[in-house]
């Protein structure tokens, strides 16, 4: 008897619906076509352990399981399920009439039980797309499907559930999410405040303007300045995600097997901080099986590497050219995959091995040239593509011990919201483009503009600077978020040389 379940293939962050075709016939021997991984060749261990686990039989007779198209690969283990309940329809354990109508996924275990799946929000999301009724899934996994409406999601725990299911002796219960209500009630919760910060007014200050117009940030300072403590609370002074961009950074965590059981959407901006020892592949994403990298986890938000000289020189050169396109494609020889990787870059480093060059109270033990040694290890292409380069001085005790409260994230978030509604009313025709720091060179020429008198303080700050044709751009769009952040229309001197300041690597000497 022939049976047709249905699954799917994620590729990248899309899902690809996958056909199981499963014909028992006499004869023996299961085999499985279609281009399946081993996980899936292995299948038929789990799935025979666990139908007989759960009081069916695997039929003793030919078994051949064909999947759809057969061009695509499919990897993992979460088409045991649809496999297996393909195979108790063939054989008459289970009613096949309705199969048609549900996408059905999940991992078996050896006693019946579903592990959970990775994907499940662009599955769900497909299987709508394609008129399906219903989802059926771990129940791991259905808080994550059931955001899609439209679509019943049906959360299981075992194959008896799903075998009674289609038998019609057992009800499933629908899962419900409310996503509006689920996006909404979950925003603005955040576990760290700039409030906490004591000091550090300037650096306060270049981070609003950060947030307020999208820029790449490098925070240089000894150890213990508060570097860290600051990046972790950027993303609370960033707009809050719009519907649009939770679902679009839910299924990309989804996708990766990074959302937990009680999460429906990724409702405030990722903060990812990976080890300075990470590989290229877990920083853009790839491998034999692609999956997402850090930078596309931190997608909409902030993507924060600490002690950057420490990281490989390798992993950071693959870098520019996400950073420049917001988006990182992983290209084989029979297809290729987009991960979306619009992030905001915030890095750290001391300025120094030892931390102390240019420390107001301590001495540089490194002996001459150690500190441009050091600095070389980011290369000038990486640091072109970060807009501010920031000071961060130690903070004095009386500072420290101030009883005097600090500026709420809330307070500066308003105004980086502000600034941020002027920019998107200025882009209004490009939905694509909703920060300074996404325009285009051809942009910045045109909505950029500076007088006479901005034009010479900017030509003597290249020339004394040495500065690139990109860090040009780079200083007219941070001028431009600063006057955005003053309400005014037009680039002022004040804006340009606050903007000019924020070039620390740049100035000649500095190394010195």
């Amino acid at each position: 008897m022939l049976v047709k379940t249905y699954g799917s293939a994620v590729f990248g962050i899309e899902a690809i619906t996958i056909t199981v075709e499963v014909n028992i016939a006499p004869g023996t021997k299961y085999f499985i076509v279609g281009l399946p991984d081993v996980a899936i060749k292995e299948s038929y261990f789990r799935i025979d352990s666990a139908l007989r686990n759960c009081s069916f039989k695997m039929p003793r007779q030919q078994v051949v399981v064909n999947m759809a198209p057969a061009d695509i690969k499919k990897e993992g283990s979460a088409y045991d399920l649809t496999i297996a309940t393909a195979v108790l329809a063939a054989s008459g354990q289970l009613e096949s009439e309705q199969l048609e109508k549900y996408v059905i996924m999940g991992e078996l275990s050896l006693d019946g039980g579903l592990q959970p799946i990775k994907g499940a929000l662009p599955i769900a999301i497909q299987a709508r797309r394609e008129g399906f009724a219903g989802f059926i899934l771990p129940k791991q996994n259905a808080r994550e499907a059931a955001i899609v409406n439209g679509l019943a999601v049906y959360g299981v725990e075992t194959i008896k559930e799903v075998a009674g299911f289609f038998n019609g002796t057992a009800q499933l219960e629908q899962t419900v999410v409310n996503t509006r209500d689920e996006f909404y009630n979950s925003l603005g919760s955040y576990d760290s405040d700039f409030s906490d910060v004591r000091g550090q007014e300037n650096i306060k200050r270049a981070l609003e303007i950060a947030a307020a117009g999208g820029h790449n940030v490098i925070l240089i300072g000894p150890p213990g300045a508060g570097k860290t403590m600051l990046a972790k609370r950027l993303p609370s002074i960033l707009p809050p995600l719009s519907l649009h961009e939770s679902l679009e950074t839910t299924k990309i965590h989804s996708v990766a097997g990074k959302l937990a059981a009680s999460d429906a959407l990724v409702t405030i901006r990722p903060f990812r901080s990976p080890h300075h020892t990470i590989s290229d592949v877990a920083l853009v994403g790839g491998g034999s099986n692609p999956q997402p990298g850090e930078i596309s986890l931190a997608h909409n938000g902030v993507l924060f590497l600490d002690e950057l000289p420490e990281f490989k020189r390798s992993a950071l050169e693959v870098m520019r050219q996400p950073l420049e396109e917001r988006r990182v494609t992983i290209s084989r020889a029979k297809f290729s995959v987009d991960y979306p990787a619009s992030v905001m870059l915030v890095a750290s480093m001391n300025p120094c091995p030892c931390g102390f060059h240019n420390h107001p109270d301590r001495e540089c033990s490194c002996p001459p040239g150690m500190v441009q040694k050091y600095l070389s290890k980011i290369s000038g292409p990486l640091l072109d593509r970060i807009d501010l380069h920031v000071e961060v001085t130690p903070v004095n005790f009386a500072e420290l011990s101030s009883d005097r409260l600090s500026e709420e994230s809330a307070q500066i978030r308003e105004r980086v919201i502000k600034a941020r509604d002027i920019q998107i009313e200025r882009f209004g025709n490009k939905p694509d483009l909703h920060a300074n720091a996404q325009m285009s060179p051809q942009m910045v020429r045109s909505i950029c503009k500076i007088s006479e008198a901005g034009q010479n303080l900017l030509k003597k700050a290249m020339e004394k600077l040495g500065l690139s044709a990109r860090a040009y751009d780079r200083i007219l769009k941070v001028s431009r978020t600063i006057a955005d952040l003053a309400g005014s229309e037009d680039i002022k001197m004040e804006h340009l040389a606050e903007a000019i300041h924020f070039r620390s690597l740049d100035r000649e000497g500095w190394a010195s």
